[in-house]
């Protein structure tokens, strides 16, 4: 069992930042094993996974910018098509939500809507590579560089 599966025990659900998935999806050698490992423990039902429309935004643009087909539709068949992994629209909740958490912790508005969109789906755990997150003190925020060095 890893450290993040540690930091995971007894979690069902949780939320997930763009960059877990462009590393889960590009096989980032420096973190594969672990996103992977996440990964599969929510293609086997092991975890719900969750994330906000806006990563479906984030990680199509260089896909686009090159003329990738291939790996945008990788993209779009993770996020909106996966067994236990949804995607979740920006409502008008989720939008006043977010403007809240972006006035109260001064982050980037995608990164606010993310957050947003981990709490109004009950999530108590958010997965990024954003140290800058680590101030939301109402979410546990891990940050997957903290558990690289036991691997």
């Amino acid at each position: 069992m890893t450290e993040l599966d540690k930091a995971l025990s007894g979690i069902k659900k949780v939320a997930i930042d763009t960059a877990i998935v462009i590393y889960f999806m590009e096989s980032n050698p420096l973190y594969d094993s672990l996103v992977s490992n996440v990964f599969q423990r929510i293609s086997n039902g092991d975890l719900l996974g969750i994330t906000s429309i806006i990563t479906l935004i984030e990680v199509l643009i260089l896909p686009i910018r090159k003329g990738n087909t291939k790996l945008q539709k990788q993209y779009s068949d993770l996020l909106l098509n996966s067994d236990n992994f949804y995607t979740v629209a920006i409502d008008s909740h989720i939008a006043e939500i977010s403007a809240q958490i972006r006035s109260y912790y001064d982050i980037h508005i995608p990164d606010a809507i993310q957050i947003a969109t981990a709490k109004v789906t009950g999530c108590k755990v958010f997965l990024t590579n954003d140290i800058n997150l680590k101030c939301i003190d109402d979410l546990k925020v891990l940050i997957l560089d903290d558990f690289r060095r036991f691997e």
